[in-house]
């Protein structure tokens, strides 16, 4: 296997069934799976009947309040792909930058985003009218565009660079926020300066990075609250007594 997707999912399943149908449209080859990592979803996901060739899903049975980290962590472990391809559910990943990851000669890679939306038979759309629907804050285009900093919880890193991170930290797992992003940024410096690890170029004048798209969600909504239609599980308002 060259890759593993692996997306921790709650919830949020009108969403997942719009990847699905998403990621059956693009014809995956041999050398990729995607795992949903169902980290408590109430009902459980399902993906029976998909057409999705090495479509998996790995349950945590795990009901703490914010545990992404560690499902992300159990997701690599039951992934066997050489590299692993991290996001969110309310990330969109195109064919080609799926392409681009199983051929990239880098160990390690951060995407650039843009929003994007899937609608209700997962056809991907950035018309602006559409994103409006979706909240798209209009206000943005003047300046910013459809562009979105980019995070270290989407990224592809090859699996024995993961591995020597020791993975997402874990010891803030169980509230909201955790700033697991930026502290797993710190760990693959971290790698980084002691092993040879080839970072994929993302400076001004030679960015090789390929695109993810986001649905416009959250703060990026003028509302950190904002949940889109309420297709995803709203993770900011969990707190841990």
């Amino acid at each position: 296997m060259r890759l593993s997707i692996v997306i921790p999912v709650l919830n949020s399943h009108e969403v997942v069934r719009r990847q699905i149908l998403y990621f059956a449209s693009m014809g995956f080859s041999e050398d990729v799976e995607v795992i949903l990592v169902d980290d408590g979803s109430t009902p459980p996901l399902s993906v029976n009947g998909t057409a999705v060739r090495n479509l998996r899903i790995f349950p945590t049975n795990d009901f703490r309040p914010w545990t992404q980290p560690l499902a992300r962590n159990a997701g690599a472990k039951v992934a066997t792909g050489d590299f692993l391809l991290m996001t969110d559910i309310d990330h969109i990943v195109p064919k080609r930058t799926i392409e681009w990851a199983c051929t990239m000669p880098y160990d390690y890679a951060r995407f650039r985003r843009e929003f994007g939306v899937l609608d209700e038979d997962g056809v991907f759309h950035q018309e602006i009218h559409i994103l409006e629907r979706y909240g798209f804050d209009t206000k943005r285009l003047p300046t910013r565009g459809l562009k979105l900093p980019c995070h270290t919880q989407s990224m592809v890193i090859r699996r024995s660079v993961f591995e020597a991170t020791g993975g997402y930290p874990t010891d803030r797992a169980t509230s909201y926020p955790t700033h697991d992003d930026g502290r797993m940024k710190g760990r693959i410096g971290r790698v980084a300066r002691n092993q040879s690890v080839v970072k994929c170029p993302d400076d001004k004048d030679n960015d090789q990075r390929e695109l993810i798209y986001m649905f416009p969600n959250g703060k990026y909504c003028g509302d950190i609250n904002y949940n889109p239609f309420g297709l995803f599980h709203d993770l900011s308002r969990k707190r841990v007594a």
